[in-house]
């Protein structure tokens, strides 16, 4: 397998200087000795180059929410037998009046 990539960096040089009439050539001996589909070796004579020892880091995803809003919406979460978000969403002006009024939520005005 290190042969192919070697092989590989070799020829993708050549590959993106390469006039037209040459690519194919090029094409046709990559498939030749590394045995790649065609449209594959095309694809991979096209990509850019990446270093294989970097590792790619995910990007948290952002919170759109605080901390205090995201408790007490699991509150309504599960007082609402864990409803999906579209149906929660209008569910709420009827839900937070009436946990109020019988005291099982207590909000700020902030929050609201």
């Amino acid at each position: 397998m290190d042969a192919r990539h070697q092989l590989l960096r070799a020829l993708r040089t050549g590959y993106h200087a390469a006039s037209k009439v040459e690519k194919p050539r090029i094409i046709e001996e990559f498939v030749l000795i590394s045995r790649y589909h065609r449209k594959s070796a095309i694809w991979l004579l096209n990509c850019a180059v990446t270093n294989a020892n970097q590792q790619r880091h995910p990007t948290p995803a952002r919170s759109v929410y605080g901390v205090a809003v995201q408790l007490v919406l699991v509150v309504f979460y599960k007082a609402s037998d864990r409803l999906c978000g579209k149906r929660l969403k209008m569910l709420l002006p009827l839900l937070i009046p009436a946990m109020e009024k019988h005291g099982n939520l207590n909000l700020n005005p902030a929050l609201r």
